[in-house]
């Protein structure tokens, strides 16, 4: 996968895909993933999940339009048509992506409408084709992000023949949740807590597939956890975490990455944050787009409660600009305004 252009301070250079923050839908859009590379400028960030039949029939660029500062980046596909797959591979290529990944783990019943998502680990030949398909189209990685099983169809010889298929067919880069996912009887929110997490499974997929690059996604809530599994795995994703307290991606380019600069303070990040706020207003953005993906800035921090609460009642107000950023840091004790 995509490379860091920074060398750690043994001089090893770590890929990207060491350290993700996960394609979370209705929360990673692009103004939260340039508020995140504000955070980290090494972590992999990745879109909400697209459709191949909103790239196709729809305005592809209300999709995929990204500002240049969020590289690396990966788009995340949903499909199962190999043809349409290719095609909506390019078409991100083109833009400039620096992945594409297929969904093979989202559970909800849109999803298994479109027969896409989770449901596609019982068809492992068609995700085979598809990676297949989507590999000839394109120069950068295509990757797979999928679960360790789908309703009683949970063996390990399972998960092996799935993970065997589709490396066969191209791919080298699997992010795995580990845990299973039931279609049925679950909301996707309860897919992401209920069914228990086995890291164990995604550690034993790394010891007999030591060719591919397994990433880990599912519990993550610290740096400490993801360095110790980075003993053993290639990298870790991180969802939830990363969005409710996005300061924890602060100390990952020294951490993970091995960069030796100053991390950014909460106020160093608005400060970068606010021309942006500026430049996006005046396309006609409403402040509450990107003040929605910063309530958790302070998380944890005194004036946390006065940040959020200011954000939530006036950010959303017609013509709200940004200064109700700047107003909401005087609730915090670092003001610096």
């Amino acid at each position: 996968m995509i490379e860091s252009n920074k060398n750690n301070q043994q001089g090893t250079i770590y890929k990207a895909s060491r350290f993700c923050v996960a394609p979370m839908l209705d929360w990673t859009d692009r103004h939260c993933r340039f508020f995140h590379r504000l955070i980290s400028r090494r972590a992999l960030l990745y879109t909400e999940m697209v459709t191949t039949g909103a790239l196709i029939h729809g305005d592809h660029h209300r999709f995929l339009q990204f500002h240049q500062a969020e590289h690396p980046l990966a788009l995340q596909l949903g499909g199962s048509n190999p043809r349409e797959l290719a095609l909506c591979a390019k078409i991100a290529e083109d833009y400039g992506y620096d992945e594409v990944n297929l969904n093979v783990g989202c559970p909800s019943d849109r999803v298994q409408n479109g027969r896409f998502g989770a449901c596609l680990m019982f068809e492992p030949e068609l995700v085979a084709d598809c990676i297949a398909a989507m590999g000839q189209a394109v120069n950068i990685p295509v990757t797979v992000k999928s679960r360790i099983g789908v309703d009683e169809r949970d063996s390990y010889p399972e998960l092996v023949h799935f993970i065997s298929a589709v490396a066969g067919a191209g791919c080298k880069t699997f992010i795995v949740h580990a845990r299973k996912a039931w279609l049925s009887g679950l909301s996707p929110k309860q897919n992401r807590e209920v069914p228990p997490l086995r890291y164990d499974i995604v550690d034993q997929l790394k010891q007999d597939f030591p060719e591919l690059e397994i990433l880990l996604n599912g519990g993550v809530t610290s740096l400490d956890q993801a360095e110790d599994m980075l003993q053993r795995l290639d990298g870790v994703m991180v969802g939830r975490e990363a969005y409710h307290n996005p300061y924890l991606l602060a100390d990952v380019d020294r951490r993970i990455f091995g960069d030796t600069g100053t991390a950014p303070s909460r106020q160093e990040i608005i400060a970068e944050l606010v021309p942006y706020l500026r430049e996006q207003l005046k396309t006609g953005m409403r402040l509450n787009s990107v003040a929605r993906h910063i309530l958790g800035l302070f998380h944890g921090e005194p004036g946390a409660r006065g940040w959020r609460r200011y954000l939530s009642e006036h950010a959303c107000k017609p013509g709200a600009d940004e200064s109700v950023i700047l107003k909401a840091l005087t609730f915090t004790v670092h003001d610096v305004y």
